[in-house]
């Protein structure tokens, strides 16, 4: 990936950023893809045990025949793309400005198999009203791999806060999904002073075990305890792994495009995400080989030592889509004193900013306009 200095005035250096994956990556990713070894089956099993073979074989030779990689560099390359060193790492961002100067900032943080690929439909529906500040997540595609311990999330937040304040943002939004939405609050718990609000898809506020919180909840929240309930004992070994032995995962997904393939159809496999997102966003993990420290990020918060214990202040909103995480309102006001907005929608899932971006869209601007 090529890159050149521009002149920032008094700012730390912010380099311009160019994707131009090298032909022969191309080729052996086809070639790779070509030799593929794969695995057996259990007869009429479908996806009961993971990812059903024939869906990733199907997959697999659309990606080497029919996906269309420097399309998606194309797209990426015509919004403007910087790299800034913060803190030790180098990190990516798309840096989209409106035609009013006085703009009021957002700063888009994707998640986890996500990349800067999910907001990149939303932009046109936010460009006119806001600055947007989309970067990739230490240690995930062009701001990665990361090499040194402690890139929990909290110290992802910090590094975000200092992005906004050298490009000179004094007041800015926050809005993440997934990862990005337990990134996002905590950079208004780091940057108080100057985020103006956080708004998020999922709020990830789970019942503490007393008793007196499970009084009066309604039948819609036990209907949303039970999505999850059934989320954590059939989709969450991805996350068990990744928080206890990331690096024996890494072993596998850098060196097979097929495992990375895998892996990350099992979480966005919704029937809402078209194969080109899927493989855009995979192909962004293949060519950067940052499965591995992506994966870190879960075993760098489940051992860090600062783990955030007291409730964010600044305003909060959440938009909950039917199809994806189930936020329910009781928890959250528990870990958000200042939960100001709620929106529920009726179509969408949990990439919201690819299959619904409007509606995305428009509850962004409805939230940061009350801000």
């Amino acid at each position: 990936m090529a890159a050149s200095v521009v002149s920032l005035g008094v700012m730390t250096e912010i380099r311009e950023f160019h994707i131009a994956v090298d032909d022969a990556d191309i080729d052996e990713l086809r070639a790779r893809l070509a030799r593929t070894r794969w695995t057996d089956q259990v007869v009429g099993a479908g996806a009961r045990y993971g990812d059903d073979v024939a869906e990733v074989q199907e997959l697999a030779r659309y990606w080497a025949e029919e996906f269309d990689w420097r399309a998606v560099e194309a797209r990426l390359n015509a919004f403007p793309q910087f790299v800034t060193e913060i803190d030790g790492t180098n990190v990516h961002f798309l840096h989209v400005t409106s035609p009013k100067p006085d703009a009021l900032p957002l700063l888009l943080i994707h998640g986890w198999p996500g990349s800067v690929m999910e907001f990149v439909d939303v932009v046109e529906h936010l460009r006119q009203d806001h600055h947007l500040v989309i970067p990739s997540i230490p240690g995930f595609g062009f701001s990665g791999p990361t090499t040194r311990t402690g890139w929990h999330s909290g110290r992802v937040a910090g590094a975000f806060a200092e992005l906004m304040a050298r490009l000179g943002y004094r007041r800015y939004g926050v809005h993440g999904n997934d990862a990005g939405a337990i990134i996002a609050p905590q950079v208004g718990q780091a940057d108080p002073e100057h985020v103006a609000g956080v708004h998020v898809t999922q709020i990830f506020s789970f019942p503490s075990g007393d008793p007196a919180e499970m009084e009066g909840l309604t039948e819609d929240d036990y209907r949303r305890l039970g999505v999850l309930q059934n989320f954590w004992e059939s989709m969450s070994g991805y996350a068990k792994l990744q928080q206890s032995r990331p690096q024996n995962v890494a072993f596998a997904l850098v060196d097979s495009p097929v495992g990375q393939l895998a892996w990350t159809m099992q979480l966005m496999g919704e029937p809402a995400v078209t194969k080109d997102f899927l493989l855009a966003n995979v192909s962004i993990y293949w060519f950067t080989a940052t499965a591995g420290s992506s994966a870190r990020l879960y075993y760098e918060d489940a051992h860090r030592e600062d783990q955030p214990a007291e409730p964010t202040t600044v305003p909060m909103g959440v938009a909950v889509f039917p199809d994806d995480f189930q936020s329910i309102r009781r928890f959250a006001e528990r870990d958000h004193r200042n939960l100001v907005h709620w929106s529920e929608f009726e179509t969408g899932g949990h990439y919201s900013g690819h299959d619904s971006p409007e509606l995305l869209a428009g509850d962004l601007k409805v939230f940061f306009a009350k801000m």
